[in-house]
């Protein structure tokens, strides 16, 4: 027999190569027990043909054959040149496709150490690679005191291969395998879980304030900024401050003295350290005290054991499902897009479907899973699944399992990790060992704790995983996730770059923004200067502050807000709603908050109306006539007439006749005699202070280069800010880049019943276009006639075969995704009192909610309706989309969606957005009939198709 080898020595050959081998000397494998895990390992080098994959095995493989096996081990020395056995040899192999640049995946699947790859991967720049391979270096140190024992070495590895926290069933798992073998090993394991999260360097900048010399205080907050290891920490800090680390002097002795920084005074920080605020927002959740209390402690105090009896108690407790879910958004958000998988291949080429954890270590974890379960039992936290040998009964829903229960795709109706029944008792009928279950153990019993519920909209269906996805490669390029996996380093948060950039030679698809992690057992990053709620830290539920995000890397100002009483319900003909409840009263969206009931503003037509109702109705607010004669209100909003604003609850003397953005509000002298006025057109979501039109700037001696967001003039010339723009002497036609197609005024209505200039206007106004020229008339809710549009010519849809939906007030249909989002305006001047009576306006939340949408292929528009709902679309930016761009832009939607009806701590813990109380959702979709392309269009409707107007070019850019 000749077994050929397709091996690449571990460290030297780049090159294939078969070696034939004599039949009395079939491989080195024969020198492992027939059955053995080290048997069955060392069979698959020769079946392996990745060359990624063959060195991860190779470098795996002292875990299934002990050092003890000399004869196997000199063989595979001898047959394959520098493959070590020791512990010492090369662990960051597996982390090669965490690396952002490709010559760096490069250098590192070729590299024999950490060294080889220090000249290309820079560890600025590739932060994520560096973590890896420490974390891996920790993981094989401790793993290798497991010695011959396969078990034991398997949990311990299931430690170090997750890049989330490491759940208790984990550590009780090594516990048990290992507590006999290997005292070594268990006190590896403890002194890392301990310190777990890894602390990031930023987290010591308040140490750099110690230092006596004001140019070592600059370069202590550069080095810890910018390199990543303590070696290279302490070097760059003797270097630029040039001193020893002597203990006496204060910069040192905050460096050296403890592990951790000590707890600042009360004045300068309200929260004490290993505090995760991301965490205890989701604590109100919890359906039980007891859940809700050790929540509370885990959240404020990581160091205290509650954790262990939080895992095993409430993390799979099926009554606590809303609590696990809003703690799954903190540790693993829901990201669109899986790619790139090695094993769980089944879930690659999906990118318009939600995943937690699509990444190499779930990859990894899913294949280590089904090894373990192989032996015969799954083992749960509560109990222990005997299941016959699942390589030869059912294998592929096995696989499906495993990689489902890793990699954690989140439907937007649950957005948890859990297989649907159905299969379960599939899988467990056919495959469960009955012989060894336990008493009253049976496949329905352990299903009713393991997957209670079979709504595929709430629950994994196997499935979709048990075959590849339908997509190729040239149509899952139609749309792309610069964020996912995470290029940036661990202390700045990654957005789509939707600036575009003035040097196109460096343009990335993203940028990397620095951040604070919401305490300091927190890995949740909020952006830099963003406005964070969090909630207290004594005091009941519903008690919260908000806080900034400093350039210390910290949350900072913070300013207590008035509580809410989350006790107090509301009663709803003759029912109890709990605050935080939404539902529907006729056509309305309510929800309850501290005992009032807050509901939209639509005009009904209820089934009792009498006939003069019925005659009456025209479903415009108060139901109005449908005459277009416009107001401008105080609150920046254009209505379609005096009646809609009056029933809207605004005095005469609170609006004006005319459309706002036609208004001159720097006619007056209202600005000091070294400033000038330039209009700032805005529609303001709170009313506790003025919702001025204008700004008074002066002309500012220099402008921050780094800051960059270009502006362009009204003589069409683009500057790299608005700053420098005014610097300049010039006015501001638009944000972003300047658009041939927007040189020539060519008027277009907005969905807020505004006339722009151009689309380019309506764009950097975050506003879509409803027609082509100056606003006449205003769409009407279902159930009134469509004489108010009768005039208006639509433009032809952007996509043939889509089903459109139709925004409030809108005439035209469009082809995208949309929310109509019920916001508390109570709250709105709760956060316009603590910023210095600033307004909330509805570009403010826009521009936040911009941040959530992750793919670069779909963008966000939004305005305040009539009814005083707040509409969001989210939509393609291409001229034609496609349908899975599309599709792409309609799961974006979904998944905000998701977030504000559960309330996520990823999205309302952002001040404004915390005042969202429920969201509907419509969203486009394509007829599966396809259709011809749309013909072209006449010259006057060439910048106007469907929602977007030249949006290719336009919007890129905006």
């Amino acid at each position: 027999m000749r077994v050929c080898f397709q091996i690449i020595s571990f460290f030297l050959a780049v090159n294939f190569y078969c070696q034939p081998l004599r039949a009395q000397d079939p491989s080195c494998c024969h020198h492992a027990a027939e059955f053995s895990p080290c048997k069955e390992a060392c069979d698959q080098l020769a079946t392996i043909k990745s060359e990624s994959r063959l060195k991860h095995l190779l470098q795996r493989l002292p875990s299934y054959c002990p050092e003890l096996m000399n004869e196997l081990w000199t063989c595979i020395n001898s047959t394959l040149p520098g493959v070590s056995r020791k512990s010492d040899g090369w662990v960051g192999l597996g982390c090669c496709e965490l690396a952002i640049s490709a010559e760096c995946r490069r250098e590192c699947r070729q590299a024999s150490s950490k060294n080889d790859i220090t000249k290309v991967c820079k560890k600025v720049t590739e932060n994520s690679l560096y973590s890896c391979i420490t974390k891996n270096e920790m993981g094989s140190t401790c793993c290798s005191y497991a010695g011959r024992h396969t078990t034991c070495r398997e949990y311990c590895q299931a430690i170090f291969r997750t890049d989330s926290t490491p759940t208790v069933s984990q550590i009780n798992a090594v516990k048990e395998y290992c507590q006999s073998h290997s005292p070594q090993l268990l006190g590896c394991v403890s002194n890392f879980t301990k310190s777990y999260p890894i602390r990031s360097p930023i987290d010591s900048l308040h140490c750099c304030d110690r230092a006596e010399a004001t140019h070592c205080q600059v370069a202590c907050r550069r080095i810890l900024r910018t390199m990543s290891t303590e070696h290279e920490i302490m070097e760059g800090l003797i270097e630029e401050c040039g001193s020893q680390p002597l203990p006496q002097e204060p910069m040192w002795q905050c460096f050296l003295g403890s592990a951790h920084p000590p707890s600042p005074p009360e004045e300068e920080t309200p929260h004490p350290a290993k505090m995760d605020c991301a965490k205890l927002h989701c604590c109100s959740k919890a359906n039980t005290s007891l859940c809700r209390d050790m929540c509370q402690e885990i959240s404020t105090n990581w160091g205290s054991q509650t954790w262990q009896d939080f895992d095993q108690l409430c993390e799979y407790n099926p009554v606590e499902t809303e609590l696990i879910n809003c703690l799954a958004d903190v540790r693993e958000p829901c990201q669109l897009g899986c790619k790139e998988l090695g094993y769980c291949t089944n879930f690659n080429n999906r990118p318009t479907e939600l995943f937690r954890s699509c990444n190499v270590q779930s990859d990894q974890g899913a294949m280590n899973d089904m090894k373990l379960w192989s032996n015969g039992t799954i083992k749960m936290p509560f109990m222990n699944i005997p299941v016959l040998d699942i390589r030869k009964c059912l294998p592929d829903m096995w696989k499906a399992v495993a990689c489902s229960l890793q990699i954690k795709p989140c439907h937007s109706k649950s957005r948890g990790s859990v297989i649907c029944k159905s299969d379960c008792m599939d899988i467990l009928t056919q495959c469960g060992d009955k012989k060894r279950f336990h008493e009253g153990q049976t496949p329905e019993r352990i299903c009713e704790l393991l997957s209670p519920v079979d709504d595929p909209e709430r629950c994994i269906p196997l499935h979709r995983y048990l075959t590849p996805s339908s997509l190729g490669n040239s149509i899952v390029e139609e749309v792309i996730h610069p964020c996912n996996p995470n290029p940036c380093p661990s202390n700045h948060v990654c957005q789509v770059n939707r600036r575009g950039c003035l040097d196109d030679l460096h343009c990335q698809p993203y940028i990397c923004v620095p951040g604070c992690k919401l305490g300091e057992a927190s890995e949740f990053l909020v952006q830099q200067d963003s406005r964070i709620q969090v909630p207290t830290r004594s005091g009941p539920s519903g008690c919260h502050e908000v806080c900034s995000c400093g350039v210390s890397g910290r949350l900072e100002n913070c300013v207590e807000m008035p509580c809410v009483d989350t006790d107090k319900p509301c009663s709803v003909a003759g029912q109890r709603k709990s605050h935080g409840t939404s539902f529907r009263m006729d056509c309305h969206v309510c929800s309850c908050f501290a005992g009032d009931t807050i509901c939209s503003k639509r005009q009904c037509l209820g089934l009792n109306s009498s006939e003069e109702d019925r005659r009456r109705f025209t479903g415009l607010p108060c139901s109005c006539p449908y005459h277009f004669i416009p107001v401008c209100a105080s609150n920046g909003r254009t209505y379609p007439s005096a009646c809609v604003a009056r029933c809207m609850g605004f005095k005469d003397q609170q609006f004006v006749f005319g459309v706002c953005r036609l208004t001159l509000p720097c006619s007056s002298k209202l600005c000091q005699r070294n400033q000038r006025c330039i209009p700032k057109y805005r529609v303001c979501l709170s009313d506790a202070s003025d919702c001025l039109q204008y700004e008074c700037v002066g002309r500012p001696p220099a402008c921050d280069k780094s800051s960059v967001e270009p502006a362009c003039d009204t003589d069409g010339l683009v500057y790299p800010s608005v700053c420098q723009l005014q610097q300049a002497g010039k006015n501001l036609a638009y944000m972003g880049h300047c658009q041939d197609a927007c040189k020539k005024p060519q008027q277009v209505c907005g969905h807020n019943g505004e006339t722009y200039s151009t689309v380019c206007d309506a764009f950097s106004d975050r506003v879509a276009v409803d027609y082509e020229g100056s606003c006449i008339a205003v769409g009407v809710s279902d159930g009134g006639p469509d004489s108010a549009c009768s005039e208006i010519s639509c433009p032809p849809l952007s996509t043939a075969g889509c089903k459109p939906i139709t925004p409030p007030g809108a005439c035209c249909p469009i082809c995208a995704a949309m929310l109509q989002i019920l916001w508390n305006k109570e709250q709105m001047n709760t956060f316009s009192k603590l910023n210095k009576n600033q307004p909330v306006t509805v570009r403010d939340v826009l521009l936040i909610l911009r941040l959530h949408v992750s793919v670069p292929q779909c963008d966000v528009f939004g305005y305040l309706s009539i009814n005083h709902e707040l509409v969001v679309l989210i939509a393609p930016v291409d001229q034609q989309p496609t349908p899975l761009q599309i599709e792409a832009c309609s799961m974006e939607a979904e998944k905000i969606y998701s977030l504000i009806n559960y309330a996520s701590p990823t999205l309302v813990s952002h001040v404004p957005l915390s005042a969202f109380l429920s969201s509907e959702i419509q969203t486009s979709s394509i007829h599966s009939s396809g259709g011809a392309p749309p013909s072209p269009l006449p010259p006057g409707l060439s910048l106007l198709l469907g929602l977007l107007v030249a949006a290719g070019p336009v919007l890129q850019q905006l």
